[in-house]
């Protein structure tokens, strides 16, 4: 490795990520796939020629990406030899902890977690950084909303004053993503409905299909709630198809969740059993760790199943699904058919 294969690895990461978000997101990803042995080569190399703000940069660069091929490990492990540097700017450090705890997150390790968010606030803050300020907050947000969903919302509303009179759009937009889940977990569905359909409107605007799935994941849930069955399925379908045409693993279990709920709710019993099990297989692959509102979904399609058709018959359905290929799932979440 060299200063000149470091640096275009750095302005690769930096060109595919916004890529992720759009109609290339699988393109980006076969790239990103092509690179794998480079980048923490890449870092390295960064870190040892003194280069801290570029090695943390790179790391930062690469999340959506280790987070849509399930290597969250992978992620977390770089992120820790990049932050044991020492030095760097304290803007670029705190938004290494932010993702760096956002990725503990999603693996399901909330203490690691919210230990990288609050050193992150503490920098942004020393920095006067409203964006890493924000979206640390809002960091700390999703972990509350495991166990205090009000301490969740006062955090995403903090997470929003931070960001009154700049010109931050990624702290808000994150602020009010977790504000509409937590609206939804309170029982709050016509907030929840509001500020998840004004989101996902803003995100079609953009072409932003990744915020678009996430969205309308979110609002399938609500949907289905509010009784309107026929919509939530439409929501939900509409966002796997987005996940699995972007190469998007660890967001299917999701939106499978999601679709396995609505089919429960449908009295689908046996449809929703399946989908259960193509739920628990993917995320086992994935590597991933249910969070707040998907588990308390998942549990209670769990728990319809098991009253309705017997634990027995519903473990033979759930075996059944976890042999079945990714694309072969997703097509029968898809109502298409697969033999189970």
């Amino acid at each position: 490795m060299d200063a000149r294969t470091a640096e275009s690895l750095l302005e690769l990461a930096e060109a595919m990520r916004p890529k992720l978000r759009g109609g290339d997101a699988k393109a980006a990803v076969e790239q990103f796939e092509e690179r794998y042995e480079e980048w923490p080569n890449a870092m390295e190399w960064f870190g040892t020629a003194g280069r801290v703000d570029e090695a943390m940069q790179l790391a930062s660069a690469l999340v959506p990406f280790w987070m849509a091929t399930k290597r969250l490990g992978d992620g977390l492990e770089q992120f820790g030899r990049v932050l044991a540097l020492a030095g760097g700017d304290d803007n670029r450090r705190g938004r290494a902890l932010y993702d760096a705890g956002y990725l503990a997150f999603w693996k399901g390790e909330y203490e690691r977690s919210g230990g990288f968010q609050k050193a992150a606030v503490e920098l942004g803050r020393r920095a006067n950084n409203p964006t890493v300020t924000a979206l640390a907050l809002v960091g700390l947000a999703r972990i509350a909303l495991r166990s205090d969903v009000e301490e969740a919302r006062r955090l995403c509303r903090e997470a929003i004053a931070e960001t009154e009179g700049t010109t931050d759009e990624a702290g808000r937009s994150g602020a009010m993503h977790v504000l509409g889940v937590a609206a939804q977990m309170a029982g709050d569905f016509v907030e929840a409905r509001d500020v998840m359909s004004r989101r996902i409107g803003l995100a079609r605007q953009k072409n932003d299909l990744y915020t678009v799935s996430s969205e309308c994941g979110n609002l399938c849930m609500v949907e289905r709630q509010l009784g309107n069955l026929e919509a939530a399925e439409a929501l939900g379908a509409e966002a796997l198809e987005i996940d699995f045409r972007s190469g998007n693993e660890l967001a299917i279990p999701w939106k499978v969740n999601g679709l396995a709920a609505v089919a429960a709710d449908r009295g689908e019993f046996d449809r929703a059993a399946v989908l259960v099990g193509i739920a628990d297989s993917t995320m086992a692959a994935a590597g991933g760790s249910w969070p707040p509102d998907e588990l308390a979904q998942y549990e209670r399609t769990v728990a319809i199943l098991t009253q309705a058709i017997g634990a027995a018959e519903l473990d033979r359905a759930r075996t059944a699904a976890r042999a079945l290929a990714t694309a072969d799932a997703v097509a029968f979440a898809l109502r298409g058919s697969t033999g189970v």
